[in-house]
């Protein structure tokens, strides 16, 4: 008999204070996997998802103008507005 999805997930807790962090004076970033300039070889991905960071940016503010190819990106807006070009 096959065992279920939720029997087969496994649980990962990354704590704040053990995830990377990138600052920059309109930005705070927490890295869940290895991202930018923090490395953390036990932490590549979780199966297929290769990114999952926390961003806090400044109003009025934002990334240059970058590419994405091959990826589905999510915002979650907690408070203000985006304007995504």
């Amino acid at each position: 008999m096959q065992a279920s999805a939720k029997e087969n997930f496994k649980h990962v807790l990354h704590k704040s204070e053990t995830r990377g962090e990138t600052r920059a004076n309109w930005l705070i970033a927490k890295h869940s996997f290895t991202f930018n300039n923090y490395y953390y070889p036990e932490r590549m991905n979780f199966g297929a998802l290769r990114v999952f960071n926390d961003d806090w940016i400044q109003a009025n503010k934002g990334f240059p103008t970058h590419p994405h190819n091959n990826m589905e990106i999510i915002t979650v807006v907690l408070k203000g507005s985006m304007h995504h070009k």
